[in-house]
């Protein structure tokens, strides 16, 4: 071969590698400049995330309070991106338990997150954790505390006796009282029981407010089974504060003592426990329309729960309401080895119907009270029966068992005892009143409408 031919293609080929070669860097450069540059897809803390703790995590997620972090800010927050996305993808945070798949959706000052904010919070970690501009954070909130007030500043603030709680010792229960100091009927529009402190939060495992003649000497009021106290409300960990709706209250008549039924737990130091009761009334001589109720029901079958070492275990309670109502908020009460708990409406028709209005998975360390947006809570006729189907996980599946291979049975406190009933409340109508009612709820849009058909469910979203 020629020379000079051979130099002809030895540079057109080396000209082709070369090409080729600068080609390719071209296409990594390009790449690499894709990868750094910021785009408008990319989720940042301070534009995208923030603004969900903000609304749903921060009043237990900031320094000093409850939450074992705080997520105020980016640096907070980012060592735990990776917990933050496993909880919140399992819904186990905010505390909000709610079976999102049946029953009722719309309820009052609801802190989950919507299944658009839990993949904003997805992308955000599963694309780095990114802060992104400082100056997109939005304002920081207000600090609060979460021992304050929930129902703003009470009109009446009742101080139960300080109660010193050994550092050990067995559970403790009993009673504590304090005047109410009231000279007139008043009917209370707002209610609230708060422990002090977080020393005090530690040992109060749950306490119930009454209303008492001075010198009733009975252990409990018409929620304990006996004496003659009229139930307010009760304090349990992670239990928000009680709001009646419009035109609906309770009578507090003049004289009463306030007393506390309470339930401490040592936990290896000495604590004095505080608790308070605080009470917004209505304008004097103001009588709603309505008297609003809160009461354990559906518990009948609670008394002889008999649960199995490593089983799991459903028990059924029923109450019937004998006049019209509507139903105002449902609470699931159960102990440690509770997992997830329904109510059902059975109502008298004939043939029977059944509606599946509500159910949560349970969590023992937030006794959440779900109370139904005023558009779609339940309106009942007479003679409906309150259903509440409980379920016990006394196997290694559930987490917070102490001890799988004990049987289990019931107990009206000990925590490693267990319980089932559902708080509900709600107030009476007439049967005009019902007919009223119901009339406007049909001829209200669809959308605002409670669900229907639930019941069908219910099997397949039980654990």
């Amino acid at each position: 071969m020629r020379t000079d031919v051979w130099f002809v293609r030895f540079f057109r080929a080396a000209g082709l590698g070369l090409l080729a070669t600068a080609t390719a860097f071209a296409i990594a450069a390009m790449g690499a400049t894709a990868q750094t540059a910021p785009t408008q897809a990319q989720v940042t803390f301070t534009k995208d995330v923030a603004p969900i703790f903000y609304r749903s995590c921060v009043r237990c997620h900031r320094p000093d309070e409850i939450a074992p972090m705080s997520l105020l800010t980016y640096n907070d927050a980012r060592p735990w991106a990776r917990a933050i996305k496993e909880r919140v993808s399992k819904r186990e945070m905010p505390p909000w338990f709610l079976d999102k798949t049946l029953g009722i959706q719309k309820y009052q000052n609801d802190p989950s997150l919507t299944d658009e904010e839990i993949a904003t919070i997805v992308k955000w970690v599963d694309g780095g954790a990114l802060q992104g501009n400082p100056a997109d954070m939005p304002p920081m909130p207000a600090s609060e505390d979460i021992t304050t007030w929930r129902i703003g500043q009470p009109d009446l603030v009742i101080k139960y006796p300080t109660f010193k709680v050994p550092a050990r010792g067995p559970d403790l229960y009993g009673t504590l009282d304090a005047p109410f100091g009231t000279a007139e009927d008043r009917y209370i529009k707002a209610i609230q029981s708060r422990v002090v402190d977080g020393s005090s939060r530690k040992v109060v495992h749950h306490a119930l407010s009454y209303a008492v003649e001075p010198g009733d000497n009975a252990d409990g009021g018409d929620d304990s089974g006996g004496g003659s106290g009229l139930f307010l409300v009760e304090y349990a960990s992670g239990k928000n504060a009680t709001f009646y709706p419009a035109d609906a209250g309770l009578l507090l008549p003049p004289g009463r003592n306030a007393r506390v039924s309470y339930h401490f737990h040592s936990i290896g130091e000495e604590v004095e426990a505080k608790i308070e009761l605080g009470i917004v009334f209505y304008p004097k001589g103001y009588v709603p329309k309505h008297i609003q109720w809160s009461k354990q029901l559906g518990q009948e079958a609670a008394t002889d729960i008999d649960i199995p070492a490593n089983s799991i275990v459903r028990r059924d309670g029923y109450t019937r309401l004998n006049s019209a109502a509507r139903i105002i908020a449902w609470q699931p009460h159960m102990h440690i080895r509770g997992k997830y708990q329904c109510l059902e409406l059975i109502y008298p028709s004939e043939p029977v119907k059944t509606e599946t209005v509500t159910c949560a998975r349970w969590n023992y360390n937030w006794h959440t009270i779900y109370n139904y947006d005023p558009g779609v809570a339940p309106i009942v006729p007479a003679g409906t029966l309150l259903h509440v189907i409980s379920w016990w996980d006394n196997t290694t599946n559930n987490r917070f068992n102490p001890d799988p291979k004990n049987w289990v049975g019931a107990g009206t406190g000990r925590t490693i005892d267990e319980m089932g009933f559902s708080w509900i409340g709600w107030y009476d109508l007439t049967d005009e009143e019902y007919k009223a009612e119901l009339a406007a709820r049909k001829a209200g849009p669809a959308k605002d409408r409670p669900a229907t058909g639930a019941s069908a469910a219910l099997s397949e979203a039980r654990p």
